[in-house]
């Protein structure tokens, strides 16, 4: 009403986008990417999903009963090269494994920051960079018009 527009125009970008949410959630809102390259990348985020399940006793779109920890399978977060990962309210934490994962929550229990970014469980690597290190770009550029024309 107040927006002059049908409830419904609210309502289908209150669903679609996963910043708004409809019921109040934990102090931790833990958002796990479970789309095809989180799911296949490193340990998969299935494997993530059950350890955050253990570890915390939720189900997903569940919030602990101490209302610190509130878990969501969300779309894509945008990370997919560096993946499984899950963002905790505004972090990203990447490359994730079962012990980063309990690692990360344990932390989070204790009311400590875990390091963001990439974590070391998959091997040590800076931003989403390759995890073998740099493949291209290894050296200075060629000028402009290099290799365009023979007399250059």
């Amino acid at each position: 009403d107040f927006l002059n527009m049908p409830r419904m125009r609210v309502y289908e970008v209150a669903t679609f986008y996963t910043m708004f949410n409809r019921e109040p959630v934990g102090k931790y809102h833990i958002q796990l990417c479970t789309t095809t390259p989180c799911m296949l990348g490193g340990a998969g985020s299935d494997i993530i999903l059950d350890t955050i399940r253990t570890e915390l006793g939720i189900e997903v779109g569940q919030t602990t009963k101490d209302g610190m920890f509130t878990l969501s399978e969300v779309e894509c977060l945008g990370a997919c090269v560096n993946a499984p990962m899950m963002a905790v309210n505004d972090d990203y934490y990447e490359d994730l494994t079962q012990e980063d994962t309990k690692r990360i929550l344990n932390d989070l229990i204790a009311d400590r920051k875990s390091k963001k970014g990439p974590q070391n469980g998959q091997s040590r690597r800076f931003s989403c960079e390759p995890k073998g290190g740099l493949t291209c770009l290894t050296s200075e550029p060629k000028g402009p018009g290099f290799k365009v024309r023979d007399d250059l």
